[in-house]
């Protein structure tokens, strides 16, 4: 015989016969006692609840959450690009600029800017939107030997493709060639190629260092000399621009509750998620949502998961921003995980979201610059201004960078927070008066805390704010956290 005879049943047999003592045992205990709800309709013995019509619009709504949370970053970067390339800068620190051109601040950031993105003023800006879809583009950077600088370079999805730098590239002048994704041309001669960008059209953020007010032509004159030109234009000697300001508006959300999704669909098919997320695109695309996708031609119970989920997206999003996600939490700070800056290829889409688009636009990797946050004092109550605080540094737990480090307050909008002295950030380039002992203690109230300790203080508003301690080019012990941020105490 071909097979074996088990006490009279086939294997085939036997196999049938313990699937169904195992099927009767699992049923016995999932079955709910009722066979049949009050209104007649037959529960399920496998789930225990009886089938709902409105299953159609709770996945729209479940799996909407996931897709906003996603494709947040494409809202919020069309929404930046369109304020800064098509509209009248609100004040002189709001960038404005024809697309693939440089601006530079002038002015370093303070309460006057109010576009989010928890920016510094350690250092003056210099930004572009960048459109590589129809060739590279070169960016020229002058010798910087004096002081830290970074070119990084972010992809509409949020996550940073490389940087040009004082760490990456050193002191050096140079020519670098940044071309779209699957573009297989060669560099001019002299010209360096960095890693393709990872989608059509990026953004380009230029940080200088700068000591304080009195280096501001310092400055000035370095900003001046980086460059941005296209590829067909590498070897004109002229600095004359296309004046490119169209950019399409995002969807107006009081005029059509599914704004946001057009915006989202449209700018992710002008700049479609990086591979590896084919997944992730394809399964958002049966509600509708992706890279040309028309969010008017779905279901009426879809439709109305998608506008809930809007709602409870926008939440978890600013939630996120809010209360740092995916950090941990030592002596009150937050520290953001290790692929902070990269959320994306870690697949933490909901820290992308919060942390390196809504409250960040544009995060670095912590290897180039870590950013510690506090929300909590270490008694676990939220920070604000009805209350004082005291930050204390011991003579030998300074922060260890090898460029520079300071700390900003900021309210919950992620901008500066208006005060007397226009005084935004404490630092290691501040006039600090140290403590006996060597430490370094800091204020951080409403109030002066009395002329004796004026120069420490950084003054808040009488609201909940937020904390950033930057630290750039942290050294070793910082990026294995064996070096950690000392408590905020509250002062009686």
């Amino acid at each position: 015989m071909s097979h074996v005879i088990l006490t009279g049943v086939s294997r085939r047999s036997f196999r049938l016969l313990i699937a169904c003592v195992f099927s009767t045992i699992y049923l016995a205990h999932a079955a709910p006692v009722q066979a049949q709800e009050p209104n007649g309709k037959v529960i399920s013995k496998v789930t225990g609840v009886a089938g709902d019509p409105a299953w159609a619009e709770e996945y729209a709504y479940t799996l909407g959450v996931q897709a906003y949370t996603f494709a947040f970053p494409w809202y919020y970067n069309q929404l930046l690009r369109w304020l800064w390339i098509s509209q009248p800068p609100r004040n002189e620190r709001t960038p404005s600029m024809p697309m693939n051109t440089l601006w530079h601040s002038r002015k370093l950031i303070d309460a006057s800017y109010r576009d989010g993105g928890s920016p510094n003023n350690d250092a003056l800006y210099s930004v572009a939107w960048v459109d590589v879809s129809r060739e590279p583009v070169i960016v020229s950077v002058p010798e910087i030997r004096d002081r830290y600088y970074s070119v990084h370079l972010t992809g509409y999805d949020a996550d940073t493709f490389d940087y040009i730098g004082t760490r990456t590239t050193g002191a050096e002048a140079g020519d670098y060639l940044i071309a779209g994704p699957g573009w297989n041309g060669t560099p001019p001669a002299g010209v360096k190629a960095v890693k393709p960008a990872s989608t059509p059209i990026f953004l380009l953020l230029i940080r200088t260092m700068i000591e304080g007010p009195q280096e501001l032509d310092t400055v000035h004159a370095i900003q001046d000399r980086f460059q941005l030109k296209s590829l067909s234009r590498w070897g004109e000697f002229t600095t004359r621009v296309l004046q490119d300001h169209k950019v399409w508006a995002p969807y107006n959300s009081s005029e059509d509750p599914l704004a946001d999704w057009k915006t989202i669909n449209r700018a992710m098919t002008e700049n479609p998620p990086p591979p590896g997320r084919e997944a992730l695109v394809d399964l958002f695309a049966k509600i509708g949502i992706g890279p040309g996708q028309d969010v008017e031609q779905v279901d009426e119970a879809t439709r109305r998961g998608l506008l809930r989920a809007l709602e409870t997206g926008r939440r978890v999003v600013t939630g996120a921003a809010t209360f740092a996600a995916s950090s941990t939490l030592h002596n009150g700070w937050s520290y953001f995980s290790h692929a902070h800056g990269v959320y994306g290829l870690d697949n933490d889409y909901t820290a992308r979201a919060g942390v390196a688009s809504l409250a960040g636009i544009a995060t670095m990797e912590e290897v180039e610059a870590m950013y510690p946050m506090a929300v909590f004092d270490v008694a676990g109550e939220r920070l604000t201004g009805t209350r004082k605080y005291t930050l204390r540094f011991a003579g030998d737990e300074m922060p260890p960078v090898d460029a520079f480090w300071s700390i900003t307050a900021y309210g919950e909008d992620f901008t500066m927070i208006p005060n007397p002295l226009d005084r935004y950030s404490l630092g290691d380039r501040s006039q600090l008066k140290r403590d006996a002992d060597g430490g370094l203690t800091l204020y951080v109230q409403k109030d002066s805390p009395g002329d004796a300790y004026k120069s420490n203080w950084l003054p808040v508003a009488e609201q909940d704010f937020t904390l950033i301690l930057r630290l750039y080019l942290p050294k070793r012990e910082a990026l294995e956290r064996e070096w950690l941020a000392p408590a905020l105490q509250q002062v009686n």
